[in-house]
């Protein structure tokens, strides 16, 4: 079986992130993951791509196996995971092109497999700080070293999909003061800490949900409008990835490895 340490999940038009790869399939017990795992090596660590969506974008996020992808990273040896996606905006001051680092999310998803603890054996493991802290903390440091606009933490919001919001729905999630909304944080962050895995997420903002009601001239998003975007910055994420990358001590200092033995006891 080949190893990684570090693992990355790609999002809506980031299927060319590694070069001179070795490209492996990985069986688990959930089913099949979204694609094959790409791995390479970035700064002496090797690392494992997956295309969250399949590398033709044939998943929508309802139909994504959460868990089949987190168990083969598993299965790799990954200890830590990034999470770059494609999200909207929900304030007017975080703005397209800007990253969030999200230390919150919300999850209006339903039907979606969620757990690797469907029993016998019933555990409950903690998620009132779901993203790895540690993590965040080397993506804000590269962010803020790169020049790169960014906001050190925010709440996302993740809803079912396909569809986008409607206004209404859209003006609940920014009435809670909520920054960010994604279709795929849920349940990949939690399954990762399920696992003992850590994970940070890195939302591109590419929208504004809905508009800006002080602004007509800013349009409701279209899937076009963020593959757009997307691409526009999408070096300036590669760039991102592969400083924060190099710079993940090799010792973990959080208790990402431990969350499951602390709800077992």
């Amino acid at each position: 079986m080949a190893r990684a340490d570090i693992g990355v999940f790609g999002g809506s038009g980031f299927y060319e992130f590694l070069s001179g790869v070795e490209e492996v399939w990985v069986d688990t017990p959930y089913g099949a993951p979204s694609d094959k795992v790409a791995i390479a090596e970035i700064g002496g660590k090797r690392v494992a791509f997956l295309p969250r969506h399949g590398k033709d974008h044939r998943l929508p996020p309802h139909k994504i196996n959460y868990r089949a992808n987190l168990w083969a990273m598993k299965e790799l040896g990954v200890q830590r995971i990034l999470g770059p996606c494609a999200a909207g905006s929900l304030q007017p001051h975080v703005k397209p092109g800007d990253f969030v680092f999200a230390d919150q999310f919300v999850h209006r998803t339903w039907g979606r497999e969620d757990t690797f603890f469907d029993g016998p054996k019933v555990v409950h493991v903690s998620a009132a700080d779901p993203y790895c802290p540690q993590t965040r903390q080397v993506l804000i440091e590269q962010a803020e070293k790169l020049g790169l606009p960014h906001h050190k933490q925010g709440t996302v919001v993740v809803v079912q999909g396909p569809r986008f919001s409607t206004r209404a729905e859209s003006r609940e999630f920014r009435s809670h003061g909520w920054e960010v909304i994604n279709m795929t944080q849920y349940p990949e962050a939690y399954l990762a800490r399920e696992l003992g895995i850590c994970y940070a997420n890195i939302s591109l903002i590419t929208d504004y949900d809905v508009g800006l009601e002080d602004d007509p001239d800013v349009q409701p998003v279209s899937h076009q409008e963020v593959l757009k975007v997307f691409q526009a910055n999408i070096e300036k994420l590669r760039t991102l990835l592969i400083a924060a990358i190099e710079a993940l001590p090799a010792e973990r200092a959080c208790s990402c490895a431990t969350a499951v033995e602390d709800a077992v006891g």
